[in-house]
């Protein structure tokens, strides 16, 4: 029952995903929605790709955003930032996918794409957040416009990763500048 239900979900995702154009611009809230199934000047990868990739090397940019104190919590109120999980080895570049960027993001983006080919400016870099998220669309625009390529998104992002089999999930510390 479940596997179906898992199934169904799928093949719902991938339909949507068919039909969902790639916008002229950077994509905006809602984040979280269907994206499409390509992204012009970029290799799409599914999750099977993906861990082939990590296990050859490639660079992993995580993209999701960080989560911030709550609003209008008590003074004094103790807050902990939630661990953030991602793909092993990943750099997490928090808060470079929004549709616009701050100063510091932009640089975030720029400079963790550079610093991961430091050594290697061929080794792959494989962009990705969330399944379903516009985040890692929009890093991955910025990267192919900035001429940072080449670049490969992975929409499948966390959740395809381990659907996939891909390894457990690490608790990420964020790229401070």
């Amino acid at each position: 029952m479940i596997r179906t239900l898992f199934l169904s979900v799928l093949l719902a995702t991938a339909a949507a995903a068919e039909t969902v154009p790639e916008p002229d611009s950077y994509r905006g809230e809602p984040y979280r929605a269907p994206v499409p199934a390509s992204l012009a000047g970029a290799q799409v990868i599914d999750a099977a790709q993906a861990i082939a990739l990590h296990r050859q090397g490639a660079a992993f940019l995580d993209v999701m955003p960080r989560k911030v104190r709550p609003e209008g919590l008590a003074e004094g109120t103790i807050w902990n930032e939630p661990p953030h999980q991602t793909i092993p080895g990943a750099v997490w570049l928090w808060n470079t996918g929004y549709d616009r960027l701050a100063a510091a993001e932009e640089t975030r983006l720029r400079d963790g794409l550079t610093r991961v080919r430091q050594d290697d400016p061929k080794r792959p870099v494989v962009i990705f957040c969330r399944a379903d998220c516009w985040m890692s669309w929009n890093a991955a625009r910025r990267a192919l416009e900035w001429g940072l390529g080449p670049v490969i998104w992975f929409p499948g992002g966390t959740e395809g990763w381990l659907e996939a089999g891909g390894a457990p999930l690490v608790t990420a510390e964020p790229v401070v500048p």
